[in-house]
């Protein structure tokens, strides 16, 4: 029998990621807390599975040559549990080119963008004192509404990400573009991201990944008007 998979979470877009590919490639896991708003990410025992203090992060007893190994950064995660199952990174290597590839537009583009949009928009506005910052706002709303153009396009050609095939960069992707309405985004120019979104909401690994700890997501206040 396999050994659940400890999984160090918080329900954010990131962590969404690692609770979506566990359940579509069946694994267990049990989930181990990791309240970032309480400053959790910061205990020497977190930091020792996550030197960035940054979630989520896992260990698996069942690691290479049968000893546990931690992995932490989300994009590093999928690829070691793709490999570890063999499901979800492409069957060629053109396949798993085309994986890597969109993984690393989401870790270094997407993500990030679609954080700071978030933090700018949202929670900026709502600091004691507000910091509400017109160039920051625009900046990452353009940026965001830029690579969701790139999105769009690659998803006119083809059903999912990486081709006509589910993946671990569908996976990673969904999280971010799922929050679009908060990002100040729109789908009515982006027909092709709009379709996939349905594809992926309709999934139902994709509907457990997301209802993992889902009563503890906080949204911030609205701005005082």
């Amino acid at each position: 029998m396999t050994n659940p998979i400890d999984l160090y979470f918080w329900p954010t877009p990131n962590g969404w990621k690692i609770t979506v590919a566990l359940e579509e490639m069946g694994l267990p896991y049990t989930v181990h807390k990791v309240d970032i708003g309480a400053g959790d990410q910061h205990k020497p025992a977190f930091l020792a599975i996550s030197p960035n203090n940054r979630m989520p992060a896992i260990t698996d007893p069942d690691g290479p040559d049968g000893a546990p190994v931690s992995i932490f950064e989300s994009g590093a995660i999928l690829q070691y549990l793709a490999r570890k199952t063999g499901q979800f990174c492409g069957g060629t290597e053109r396949q798993r080119i085309a994986v890597d590839q969109w993984l690393m537009w989401q870790m270094g583009g997407l993500g990030p963008m679609a954080g700071q949009a978030h933090h700018f928009l949202k929670y900026a506005p709502v600091m004691d004192p507000p910091q509400d910052i017109p160039y920051a706002k625009d900046r990452y709303r353009s940026e965001t509404a830029r690579l969701y153009g790139v999105l769009d396009r690659q998803l006119a050609e083809n059903e999912f990400v990486a081709g006509d095939f589910y993946s671990i960069a569908d996976m990673a992707i969904w999280g971010w573009a799922s929050l679009w309405e908060g990002q100040q985004q729109t789908l009515d120019d982006k027909p092709n991201m709009a379709r996939w979104l349905d594809l992926m909401a309709a999934r139902p690994a994709v509907q457990r990944g997301r209802a993992v700890l889902a009563d503890l997501r906080k949204e911030p206040p609205k701005p005082k008007t």
